[in-house]
């Protein structure tokens, strides 16, 4: 049964609730963690928590993830399951395999449904904009998979705001259904794009966020303080390291540790906490390796983010400064 400490929230105006914590795919299942019974065991920790909201993508691990994830989700009751993937990133050399095409959506969600074992997606996401397709033709391509029951619910990911203006404008003008929520990066880390122009835009359309990278690639947790550990994320994906290991962000997370010992938790707990609390979001994607980590992420929940801790964060890491 589902924890009575997990929040449960509606997925911008639409009527479907995701979990405030969510469980994604992204360089774990099926690349850092290939051992089926390990995936078995924090999907199952997960669900059992009350995690709803299960994210991934056909392009991580070209299909692997999809199908690591799969295998465990079909155990749990289908109705039970928020269920996403995306769409958009190569998947082979073949000059037609990418993109937000009607061609590649119609042919790539019937393959991502197959990898996963399922009938439907609660939500697929366009995983970036396409600037080779008309829009009119990658937004009608949606619609109908919605109309075909394959995806309930569609959504953008790391759109600009009017990227995502005019999609929803030209499902008003054609009378399609619309994106209901957008994927983006968004942490203590990397603010501005998101709080200057995409919040605004998801405000007017009444979508939701669903948010990724919470903790800043693991920045955030702390672990990077004295150095990169030779079993970490930054360690084996080295374009990563490039952007995320910067020594301003890791003098901003030293200083944030007082912050989190004063209120007995992590600062990845602390991070956590403070994206779920902020205007917009709807679920806050984690990563887990272990199930120990599924079990530190979930006490997030019991940390208030109060209008002062708010000012003490916004004091480290300047909304205003550009990412």
């Amino acid at each position: 049964m589902p924890s009575n400490e997990m929040k449960y929230n509606p997925l911008g105006h639409c009527g479907m609730k995701v979990s405030q914590l969510s469980l994604g795919g992204w360089t774990t299942y099926g690349s850092s963690v290939t051992d089926q019974i390990t995936i078995g065991a924090i999907l199952r920790t997960a669900f059992d928590s009350g995690i709803n909201y299960f994210d991934i993508a056909d392009v991580y691990e070209c299909g692997e993830c999809e199908k690591a994830m799969g295998k465990i989700l079909r155990e749990f009751p289908r109705h039970e399951l928020v269920i996403a993937s995306k769409v958009f990133f190569p998947m082979s050399n073949d000059v037609n395999d990418r993109g937000l095409s009607r061609k590649h959506i119609l042919e790539s969600i019937d393959k991502t449904l197959k990898r996963i074992g399922t009938d439907y997606l609660d939500l697929y996401f366009c995983h970036r904009f396409d600037e080779n397709t008309p829009l009119e033709e990658t937004v009608r391509a949606m619609d109908h998979l919605v109309n075909q029951g394959k995806v309930l619910y569609w959504g953008t990911s790391e759109w600009t705001g009017d990227q995502i203006r005019e999609a929803n404008a030209i499902c008003r003008q054609r009378n399609f259904y619309r994106p209901q929520a957008e994927q983006p990066r968004y942490s203590l880390l990397y603010r501005h794009k998101i709080e200057t122009d995409v919040r605004s835009a998801l405000e007017e359309c009444g979508m939701g966020m669903v948010v990724f990278s919470p903790l800043g690639s693991g920045i955030l947790t702390g672990k990077y303080d004295d150095g990169v550990p030779s079993d970490s994320r930054l360690a084996k994906i080295d374009w990563l390291r490039e952007r995320e290991l910067r020594e301003d962000y890791l003098q901003k997370v030293r200083r944030m540790k007082t912050i989190a010992d004063e209120l007995g938790c992590t600062r990845a707990q602390l991070a956590l906490a403070w994206a779920a609390a902020q205007p917009g979001v709807s679920s806050v994607i984690t990563g887990a390796t272990r199930t120990g980590q599924v079990k530190e992420n979930l006490q997030s929940l019991q940390i208030e983010i109060t209008s002062e801790i708010q000012a003490q964060l916004n004091e480290i890491f300047p909304p205003q400064i550009r990412d």
